[in-house]
């Protein structure tokens, strides 16, 4: 098993807790990884960015090589796009939340950005915003992204709930179990749209 992974988005929205519920799934199944994060300011609405590496091998880097990620995961639909170049054209796949952040002054038009987006011939995008709301809280936006992405990681969903309890356990139940219904129904809305 490889799996090599960007996570995009903007600082605030998650990104490194969706890295941190994949990579403690990744080793609650064993499986050896390596994490590189490159991120802007968060408090100025700065592109966050990750490059996560899972295998069931030992694995000599821990930045992905252009046109070789398996999936780019994002928060955000135009910082989706700042990494297609990254993705493998033949077998890659772009999942984003279509809820975007407008941090500049000539953001493009959510239709500009969904119609490039739905170009892309292996791509889910969901409005992760207010399924993260049905669930209890907008904040778990991420989680539902995750969700939308779990058919796509080669590693067991179990697992990746598994690690949201690990992760959430002094948050509180309440907590843990917002978190677990958010990544169940980012599972199955990715699940409607295969």
């Amino acid at each position: 098993m490889k799996k090599d992974i960007i996570l995009a988005g903007v600082g605030g929205q998650g990104i490194l807790t969706i890295a941190t519920v994949i990579g403690t799934a990744a080793l609650i199944e064993g499986l050896q990884l390596k994490q590189a994060e490159v991120h802007g300011m968060s408090q100025r609405g700065g592109d966050v960015q990750s490059h996560l590496r899972l295998s069931s091998k030992s694995i000599a880097s821990d930045l992905i090589p252009e046109g070789k990620a398996d999936l780019v995961i994002s928060v955000e639909p135009m910082e989706s796009l700042r990494y297609v170049n990254m993705m493998n054209k033949e077998t890659g796949w772009l999942i984003t939340s279509m809820n975007p952040f407008i941090n500049i002054p000539e953001y493009p038009s959510l239709e500009e950005l969904l119609a490039e987006i739905w170009k892309l011939p292996r791509n889910v995008t969901i409005d992760a915003e207010k399924v993260a709301k049905d669930m209890g809280s907008v904040k778990a936006a991420n989680i539902v992204v995750l969700g939308a992405a779990s058919p796509y990681l080669e590693i067991k969903f179990e697992s990746l709930e598994k690690a949201i309890e690990n992760i959430f356990a002094k948050k509180g139940e309440s907590i843990i179990q917002m978190n677990l219904n958010a990544l169940r129904a980012g599972r199955e809305m990715a699940d409607k749209r295969s």
